[in-house]
């Protein structure tokens, strides 16, 4: 298995949550992510809110993935794929935290 795709399966078991220091509000055209540790402010589009909002409510990438595939119409398999570069992203800039357990 190519180091990708290794990691695109470790990401599809993990659960997301949220840190305490990251606050969101979603608004029409973007939502606002902000690091209070860092005090930096991220905005994403709209798609990227909505993965984030899912992505909270259900914590498990892998279900999250489903539900936005399902909801946008899309090919499970290309929802993977963006989900996870975005997890990636949101996890390399300190705005989530994958986890191989659910948060109690």
């Amino acid at each position: 298995m190519s180091t990708e795709a290794q990691t695109k399966e470790g990401v599809l078991k993990a659960y997301a949550r949220t840190p305490d220091h990251v606050v969101f509000r979603t608004f029409v055209a973007e939502t606002v992510v902000l690091n209070l540790n860092s005090g930096k402010y991220h905005g994403v589009n709209p798609t990227g809110g909505r993965m984030l909002e899912v992505l909270n409510e259900v914590g498990s990438v892998e279900k999250a993935a489903e539900i936005l595939a399902e909801e946008y119409g899309q090919p499970l398999e290309q929802i993977q794929d963006d989900l996870c570069r975005f997890c990636a992203d949101l996890e390399q800039r300190e705005l989530i935290i994958l986890a191989d357990a659910p948060r109690d």
